[in-house]
């Protein structure tokens, strides 16, 4: 029984065709919304979701959606990011084998350019290399073990790095083949070199800040 878990802040344009993708194998759908002012949550109601509120943090958001979700399986999902088809068979059949402890999804952007084709190459490489992929990716985890393993820290950036870091201690991380499929928007409003330094887990594993008061630029925290 999968709970997929979407943190939101001003995510009007995109929450909706991001819920209508979870929809056909999630047991429930829960927007933790950080306090948007442009209409997300009627949004994201009127698409089905359930809407409970949370302080404007990705990580706490997340940690406020695993709280009130009653599914054994949780799965992360950006705002802006949408499932493949038969996700929850994929997502069960993976966190049920042997020594697993979670999971995420192969990454592909939505933009043609073949720059971001590299980019899909480089995380591939590294997340199935190194087991540790970006919450991008729509990281999946059984609700016991994310309890067990405390939440995501209040991190301000690379807290899902930090989670996987962690659970890998209980276990393999595995990455689906199947693909989500995330929006440019990031890569394209930073450049996708200055979002590869940014996004590098040094400068949030080292950082001394906390989560408490991100940008309210839809998900660029979130």
């Amino acid at each position: 029984m999968i709970s997929v878990i979407i943190p939101a802040l001003n995510e009007a344009e995109n929450i909706t065709k991001t819920i209508e993708s979870a929809k056909p194998e999630a047991k429930e759908l829960l927007v933790v919304d950080g306090g948007s002012t442009d209409g997300t949550v009627a949004v994201a109601e009127a698409a089905g979701a359930r809407v409970v509120n949370a302080v404007p943090c990705r990580a706490r958001q997340m940690n406020r959606g695993a709280e009130a979700a009653v599914g054994d399986v949780l799965l992360f999902l950006h705002a802006d990011t949408t499932l493949p088809q038969n996700y929850g068979s994929a997502v069960e059949r993976a966190l049920y084998s042997r020594g697993v402890a979670a999971g995420a999804f192969s990454l592909a952007i939505d933009a043609a350019k073949a720059k971001y084709r590299l980019v899909e190459r480089i995380v591939a490489f590294r997340s199935r290399r190194n087991g540790l992929p970006y919450g991008d990716q729509a990281i999946f985890v059984r609700a016991k073990t994310f309890a067990d393993a405390g939440g995501f820290a209040y991190m301000p950036i690379m807290e899902d790095y930090e989670f996987v870091r962690r659970l890998r201690r209980s276990g393999r991380i595995v990455i689906l083949p199947q693909k989500v499929v995330t929006s440019s928007r990031r890569w394209q409003r930073l450049g996708v070199v200055r979002t590869a330094v940014e996004s590098l887990p040094r400068m949030s594993l080292t950082s001394t800040k906390t989560c408490t008061n991100p940008s309210s630029e839809g998900s660029r925290d979130l």
